[in-house]
């Protein structure tokens, strides 16, 4: 599989002007094993972008994450937007560690693509997990992230 990262991002950027508005910058979308796809983003720091305490608003580090997992939907199976809508259908943050600084956020496929569109190929609508761990720039963890991921057929 082929990944045009500025082509992701900019088709991300465009399609969720929310995340322009952290100024969310895209490090890399890559392919990975077996079909995979990473995508690392960056939330770099900013006054606007703290909480009471110094660290990054966990809607921004929430943000963050849902964009990493978005461009690996888009990565993956943005072949397939011509009959099927990505959409996120739950996540789960679990914040362990106060970060300081800009923040990274990398986001990786918990299945392989093929199993997804193997599901929608036989007419149903897959949901699949895009796990994140979300962290400063020098490797310290401090959120993982869940998003559960849909790909609506077109009707």
């Amino acid at each position: 599989m082929s990944v045009d990262s500025r082509q992701v991002a900019a088709g991300l950027l465009e399609a969720v002007p929310f995340a322009r508005t952290l100024g969310i910058e895209f490090v890399e979308v890559a392919p990975e094993a077996e079909g995979g796809v990473r995508a690392v983003v960056r939330l770099p720091d900013a006054p606007e972008h703290r909480n009471h305490v110094g660290g990054p608003h966990a809607g921004a580090m929430f943000t963050l994450g849902e964009t990493a997992s978005g461009a690996v939907v888009l990565a993956a199976f943005g072949h397939v937007l011509d009959r099927a809508v990505p959409l996120a259908v739950t996540a789960t943050i679990a914040y362990q560690k106060m970060a300081l600084g800009p923040v990274l956020a990398t986001a990786r496929l918990a299945c392989t693509p093929a199993e997804v569109l193997a599901e929608l190929d036989a007419g149903r609508r897959p949901e699949f997990p895009v796990e994140v761990e979300i962290g400063t720039e020098d490797g310290v963890t401090t959120s993982t992230m869940t998003v559960t991921w849909t790909l609506r057929p077109n009707r």
